[in-house]
């Protein structure tokens, strides 16, 4: 049947428009993100690495970690392309290719691989050790190669974070050079003025751009609009559902801590619990499962749910 996720997507990156995809770290984060309305996803490596293992992005998660959180997120919504953090790939071009072969499998539409050494560390973070072109090269090399075995459309993203350490005109021809070898969109990591950012997608021209926008980061944050006229054809805000499930669990850890409860939240008919158990689950599917157990002449939730 192919991969329609990722067929999606490139259709996407031939349409007019910016592609906006909302960093999603858990099943949860992603089906909000559904409930609102967006047509992509991106599962964040950074999420990933906090949210499963309460750990920091310095390349702690292993890949089964990345590919079973991608899966998830995937599966949510097949008619949703989900862009996926794949970080170096995990090893040599043998590895990288069966990490792209499993994310695959895993119905993931599009992932960036990067040049950073095995033990990476999030691009927004200093002291960042980068692989030398060739061996990058190779990554993209095997990322290429294990799509076409698989005669799959997933879409390759080559990210250089070498711009802190050797310069704008290096990292513009690793991502050149990435792009020779199979990488389908260009990811500059770092960039620190909106200046940077306009020459980085022009000098990447036509090949498409990702602008990774990070809360607090080195990267100054510009609405789609803005990004778009700069010449992005994709932004990705990955931290933005951790950063606001992190301030939400502060303050309500702190009211329980203070005061030995949780107090309620009630819609405006002062009844209905806003936030409560069934509103979350409801989110999650829990009709939906009643009515397929009841559609398949199943009988686990004839007395209700």
């Amino acid at each position: 049947m192919g991969n329609k996720a990722a067929a999606k997507l490139r259709a996407q990156l031939a349409e007019e428009g910016i592609i906006v995809c909302p960093g999603v770290q858990d099943g949860l984060a992603a089906r909000v993100c559904l409930q609102q309305g967006f047509k992509n996803l991106y599962m964040t490596g950074a999420g990933t690495a906090i949210s499963l293992l309460g750990m920091p992005d310095l390349g702690l998660t292993t890949a089964d970690d990345m590919v079973r959180n991608a899966g998830t997120i995937a599966g949510l919504d097949r008619s949703v392309p989900v862009i996926a953090d794949a970080d170096t790939g995990f090893g040599g071009p043998v590895m990288v290719a069966r990490t792209v072969e499993r994310y695959i499998l895993a119905g993931v539409a599009g992932l960036h691989i990067e040049d950073q050494v095995t033990t990476k560390r999030c691009g927004h973070l200093l002291g960042k050790e980068l692989v030398d072109t060739d061996t990058f090269v190779a990554r993209i090399r095997a990322a290429d190669a294990a799509r076409r075995r698989l005669d799959d459309d997933i879409v390759l993203i080559a990210r250089t974070d070498a711009l802190q350490s050797y310069g704008f005109d290096e990292a513009i021809a690793r991502l050149k050079a990435a792009v020779a070898a199979g990488a389908d969109v260009a990811f500059l990591e770092g960039m620190n003025s909106v200046d940077e950012m306009g020459r980085a997608a022009k000098a990447m021209a036509p090949t498409p751009c990702l602008l990774n926008m990070v809360s607090g980061g080195v990267t100054p944050l510009v609405p789609a609009a803005q990004a778009q006229e700069l010449g992005f054809k994709i932004a990705i805000w990955p931290c933005f559902a951790m950063t606001a499930a992190y301030l939400a669990y502060q303050k309500v850890a702190k009211e329980l801590m203070e005061t030995g409860a949780v107090a309620e939240r009630t819609a405006e008919d002062g009844k209905t619990v806003v936030g409560g158990i069934r509103e979350i689950f409801d989110l999650c599917g829990l009709e939906e499962c009643a009515a397929f157990d009841k559609e398949m002449g199943g009988k686990s939730f004839a007395n209700g749910v």
